[in-house]
């Protein structure tokens, strides 16, 4: 069995804002994320084992590709099953097989909280102001934040970057082949990028989204405030609409959605509530636990959702 070398781990734990192109040029299909944390589970090393191909039933740049997202989407860390990769895809975990697209959702989120290891993906939502975009302009606004931060990575390493996020999020043409290369990414139920006219443009899909629980988008606002503003007891709803990282931008919602998931949610939680200050709304969490707070939320929601299946 192969030993896992601090070069190995540093290619999945690279500093947050320089991470590009590690995907292989693979999105994330149907069934890798599952597939690479059960192996993780049976097998800390099988990403490394010289065999990781047989074990995992992929080539070898997928199997570099399934370890990629796996860590970035937070599932493991160096390679380890994480307590939240337990929670959502362990035997008795909330949707183990990612069934629900809540946990489609909940993933996306968790792709872009902090540290985040895929730099394009957290420019593309968090720092892009375009609402309608070309590929052209993603690359660019890309180019200038690589600029900025770290010159050395090459134009290739965007482009590859752009075309998975594109692929990743926007629903396909059909294919005539059934093969391996045909297979949709599972984040295109999302549809938060959808085509503009044409081939060449897209736009992101601003507002509700029928399939995003309340329960996510108010587990995400209080996770926000809680990152941001740690002592704070309440946050404006405008923080939440336009401040990087916050549900509104992760999420591409509008003021209506997330007003509406909070008044879906407050009336089983007595710690939630508005307020009016100054003609700015804001959404008030009365308890110094706020992340046990989102987090019952978020049990809570896959406990009735089990339930409902049961």
């Amino acid at each position: 069995m192969a030993r896992r070398t601090k070069r190995d781990i540093d290619e999945v734990k690279a500093p947050s804002l320089s991470v590009f192109a590690r995907h292989e040029t693979f999105h994330p299909r149907f069934g890798w994320l599952k597939k690479g944390f059960d192996g993780a589970c049976r097998n800390g090393n099988i990403f490394l084992d010289d065999d990781a191909t047989v074990q995992l039933g992929v080539g070898k740049n997928m199997v570099r590709s399934i370890r990629y997202w796996c860590n970035a989407f937070g599932l493991l860390e160096d390679d380890e099953p994480t307590v939240f990769g337990k929670e959502l895809l362990g035997k008795s975990g909330w949707d183990p097989y990612l069934e629900d697209p809540a946990s489609l959702w909940l993933l996306h989120w968790q792709l872009l909280q902090p540290p985040c290891y895929a730099t394009a993906w957290d420019v593309a939502f968090n720092r892009f102001n375009k609402v309608e975009f070309t590929y052209d302009d993603l690359f660019h606004d890309l180019g200038e934040h690589r600029d900025r931060t770290i010159t050395r990575i090459a134009d290739s390493s965007l482009k590859k970057d752009v075309s998975c996020i594109l692929r990743m999020y926007t629903e396909q043409p059909a294919k005539a082949s059934a093969g391996e290369e045909s297979l949709d990414c599972p984040f295109t139920e999302l549809r938060l990028i959808q085509p503009a006219g044409d081939t060449r443009h897209y736009a992101f899909r601003i507002g509700p989204k029928q399939n995003l629980p309340a329960e996510v988008v108010v587990y995400a606002t209080l996770v926000f405030a809680h990152q941001t503003y740690p002592t704070a007891r309440t946050i404006p709803v405008s923080n939440l609409l336009y401040d990087p990282g916050s549900p509104g931008v992760v999420f591409k919602l509008n003021e209506a959605a997330i007003c509406d998931a909070v008044d879906r949610v407050k009336y089983l939680y007595k710690e939630l509530s508005w307020s009016d200050a100054a003609g700015k709304l804001q959404i008030n969490f009365r308890t110094t636990d706020v992340e046990d707070l989102a987090l019952d939320i978020l049990e809570t929601y896959y406990d009735e959702q089990q339930g409902k299946a049961a």
